[in-house]
């Protein structure tokens, strides 16, 4: 992988750290889980909004693989780059300057993803 596969080594090398804790803790992991399927699920907001506003907390928070891991699903889920940008701007103007960092490597994320995305599906981005 080069530098612009960053965000997929972010999540390779999460991954495996899952896996361990996973094995220790399965009940925590596996009501997570749930809790994710139910609240990212498309109802009233279709999943790709969904996704969004996961990427834009995951700016607030300031967690390169909560960027990374909602970057990928809400490319998955169809989402374009000038939606993803906005939903980075949000998150900006309601976290100030801090989420000009995190928007950045968001944005970075999501294009990242879009991008393999796009190549995979042989359709350009």
């Amino acid at each position: 992988m080069d530098e612009h596969d960053h965000y997929h080594d972010v999540l390779d090398d999460l991954n495996p750290q899952h896996r361990a804790l996973r094995q220790m803790i399965p009940g925590v992991y596996r009501g997570f889980a749930e809790m994710s399927s139910a609240a990212l699920t498309s109802g009233a907001l279709d999943k790709k909004v969904k996704e969004l506003i996961a990427v834009a907390i995951g700016v607030v928070a300031g967690c390169d693989g909560c960027i990374a891991s909602h970057a990928q699903a809400a490319a998955r889920a169809g989402a374009t780059k000038e939606e993803a940008a906005e939903a980075i701007g949000v998150s900006i103007f309601m976290h100030g300057g801090p989420a000009t960092i995190y928007g950045a490597r968001a944005y970075t994320a999501f294009c990242e993803f879009a991008d393999a995305a796009g190549a995979s599906a042989g359709s350009p981005q």
